[in-house]
């Protein structure tokens, strides 16, 4: 069972802190995972935190370092000097090392990289911190096992020995040529098994390799990883020569920031903010929605004005607008949200845009009728008027049908231009949703009602 972090354990920490406890600490603190004690410093305060991590050995603090918050991170290594966060960094894998040395100001950077001991890692850091962040390059890590295609068995086993002392985790070994470009995959069953005097050559395979660019888009990698089950893919040069390699859990944290990114936006949230934020970097990401909803909320003010004659004459018509708006916001909803996953997923191809406005369509039109039904006989039953019954039917038939194609509709209309789909969802649909959906309402009451 993994570790659960309390309220009760939580004032034990604090406790113990108090009492500069470190026997406590010992039993307690020092065997969890790093995730865990990562969890744990996220909710101390500053002093807190700084004294659990002065407690944890070099290899664990570099560890746990990557684990933290990015807010935790910041203000923890903010009191720490440029050879001191040298001196964490050295104990990271590359791609770690570079996300952590890539958050400080650039004078510090080159402070920090100056302090690195060793030369190579110095250079692989400078060389992932020149690529940009949200591409393969920024995501892969320059320590990996590679075997050239002319090494025999015995030769390549030394080879990899020494490598792997860089190397935490083993997934694979690369086959590169004499030009240093990937021909192809080496199992660790094969090689064990394999005759000392075998050459490489006879062992690898060279089909099926899935590979990325340097310049690859960070969700496409993501895609990638997962339609192919992987849990490591190679970076290439655009000359294909092998330059590192992305693993999963940095895929995974691709896939996650993007679902918050698009749950955000989905919320009428322009830009990625966090709860710690400041008030007006907040007001900044959520404002421009808001002014939107606030337009969108004065024209349909403006549609029931031109209608409110009839309204006057007719007042129980207007009971049933809340009816229409949320079931009109909703449909739109659902549907971009089918559009937008499926954007999101790769899984919807330009043959078959028809198909799926066909598919909404239909099922606009049965969900709409079914409601239609249910709400008409409430109407009957209640008001024993036909004629509102009829109209609330015909026209939430007909706010499902328009809010079905819209919310399928725009989205497709945004990813063809490359404008983000995720804006689709949320405040713009639901607005205009609402102002349509009202002028439908009121059109359809004119026939067949006032």
């Amino acid at each position: 069972m993994g570790f659960e972090l309390t309220k009760e354990y939580l004032d034990e920490v604090f406790d113990a802190i108090d009492r500069k406890d470190i026997v406590w600490f010992e039993q307690h603190l020092f065997d969890l995972h790093d995730a865990d004690i990562a969890d744990l410093i996220d909710e101390l305060d500053e002093q807190q935190a700084a004294y659990i991590y002065a407690l944890l050995d070099d290899e664990q603090q570099a560890d746990v370092l990557t684990e933290l918050d990015e807010d935790t991170r910041e203000n923890l290594i903010s009191n720490f000097s440029s050879k001191e966060i040298a001196e964490q960094v050295e104990n990271l894998d590359s791609d770690d090392a570079a996300d952590i040395i890539g958050e400080l100001p650039q004078k510090q950077i080159e402070e920090v990289i100056a302090h690195i001991s060793d030369d190579l890692a110095a250079e692989e850091i400078v060389d992932l911190l020149n690529y940009d962040e949200d591409t393969a390059g920024g995501l892969m890590q320059k320590e990996f096992i590679q075997a050239k295609l002319d090494w025999p068995v015995n030769r390549c086993i030394v080879e990899l020995r020494r490598q792997a002392e860089e190397v935490e985790k083993v997934y694979t070994i690369y086959v590169i040529d004499d030009m240093n470009k990937l021909v192809g995959f080496l199992s660790l069953k094969r090689l064990l098994f394999a005759s000392p005097t075998t050459k490489i050559s006879d062992l690898y395979q060279d089909k099926n390799i899935i590979s990325v660019k340097t310049s690859d888009d960070d969700e496409f990698v993501a895609r990638i990883m997962e339609k192919y089950d992987l849990v490591v893919i190679p970076v290439l040069s655009e000359d294909k020569k092998l330059l590192g390699r992305i693993t999963i859990d940095d895929a995974l944290d691709v896939i996650k920031e993007e679902a918050e990114k698009d749950y955000q936006m989905a919320s009428g949230i322009s830009e990625k903010v966090e709860s710690s934020d400041s008030l007006f970097v907040i007001s900044r990401a959520r404002l421009p929605w808001l002014l939107i909803g606030l337009l969108g909320g004065i024209l349909g003010a403006y549609v029931i004005g031109f209608f409110e004659e009839h309204l006057r004459e007719n007042a129980v018509m207007a009971s049933f607008i809340p009816l229409i708006l949320a079931m009109g916001g909703n449909v739109g909803v659902q549907s971009s949200a089918i559009i937008v996953q499926s954007l999101a997923n790769n899984t919807l191809n330009y043959e078959s845009i028809f198909k799926r406005l066909l598919k909404e369509l239909t099922v606009a039109l049965f969900n709409g009728f079914i409601c239609a039904i249910i709400a008409l006989i409430f109407c009957w039953i209640t008001r024993s008027d036909f004629a509102l019954a009829l109209t609330i039917g015909v026209s939430l038939v007909a706010v499902f049908t328009y809010a079905g194609l819209f919310g399928t509709f725009v989205p497709l209309i945004l990813n063809k231009y490359k404008i983000d789909p995720a804006l689709a969802t949320g405040p713009f649909i639901t607005t205009t949703n609402d102002i349509i959906g009202l002028l439908i309402y009121f059109l359809i009451g004119m026939a067949l009602y006032f």
